[in-house]
């Protein structure tokens, strides 16, 4: 079993060195998958993150025109707290939004408003961020309305947005594995072939078949393992050092989560490369 052991260890160094560049190749190509794969996985975490936080703060603000009457505001009043979906309510009059606009507009826009232009407002929490669009659609229309806003529509764009560059990464990293696997597998095909009649005196005294392919598996195992702790590297630092807003910060264990993936994706790519290999262009 010692043997056995360090003629296995031997030979895939020594098919690791004999082949160098094409290691090389391959290691720094699942390195590159396997970035943008936990880029791709840290981003996608990120934005579910963002979203939970985003909708926790949803807010639909019924606006009322300057010009509806005490009854049209009692009347929206009365509606809001007999939907169920609606948490709470708050409302803003006129003078209130006045002074609030004060504080966001520049001054000379501001110097053209007066408090009879303002419009009063209802600012609710729904119960659930989704049925901000129910709130929207039963007032819009109601008699002294001037509009019902809800930011859902700008987050589920975002949302969209990132959904699609999470796609596009997913896609182009699923390519970048796919070349890493041919390039270990040709790797391994290589090392094969440049030792056939070794292989064939091997199997003539008496050598299994495992005995022989082994160190080819070992090899691309370690190639995977090399990629893959490269790859750690990489998303470790973009995790660290690239800037993200509050709510898009992930803690510690997310990053550990994805550099576990991104380790058992390598090893994975790296000992399936070199099974196919073997098995395909090896007669043994």
């Amino acid at each position: 079993m010692r043997v056995y052991f360090r003629y296995a260890i031997k030979e895939t160094f020594s098919n690791l060195w004999r082949n160098r560049m094409m290691t090389i190749a391959a290691v720094l190509t699942v390195a590159v998958s396997l970035s943008l794969v936990g880029g791709a996985l840290l981003l996608k975490q990120s934005a579910a993150q963002a979203s939970v936080q985003w909708q926790q703060g949803t807010r639909v603000t019924v606006w009322m025109a300057p010009t509806a009457s005490a009854g049209e505001i009692s009347s929206i009043k009365t509606q809001l707290a007999n939907l169920h979906i609606v948490k709470s309510c708050e409302y803003f009059s006129q003078s209130q939004d006045y002074l609030e606009a004060k504080k966001l507009l520049p001054p000379d826009e501001f110097s053209v408003l007066t408090v009879a232009d303002m419009p009063s407002s209802f600012r609710c929490i729904p119960t659930v961020p989704a049925n901000a669009f129910v709130v929207v659609s039963s007032l819009s229309n109601e008699p002294g309305v001037f509009k019902v806003t809800a930011p859902e529509q700008q987050i589920r764009e975002m949302n969209h947005a990132i959904r699609i560059a999470q796609i596009v990464m997913l896609l182009i990293a699923a390519v970048l594995l796919l070349s890493a696997t041919v390039l270990i597998l040709n790797t391994i095909r290589m090392a094969i072939f440049s030792r056939r009649r070794e292989v064939s005196v091997m199997k003539l005294v008496g050598a299994t078949n495992w005995f022989i392919r082994i160190p080819y598996i070992t090899e691309g195992f370690i190639q995977g393992l090399i990629g893959a702790v490269v790859a750690m590297l990489l998303v470790t630092a973009f995790h660290t050092w690239y800037p993200l807003n509050n709510e898009f910060q992930l803690n510690t264990s997310a990053l550990i989560g994805t550099n576990a993936v991104v380790l058992i994706v390598g090893v994975v790519i790296g000992s399936v490369g070199s099974a196919i290999a073997i098995r395909r262009f090896l007669d043994v």
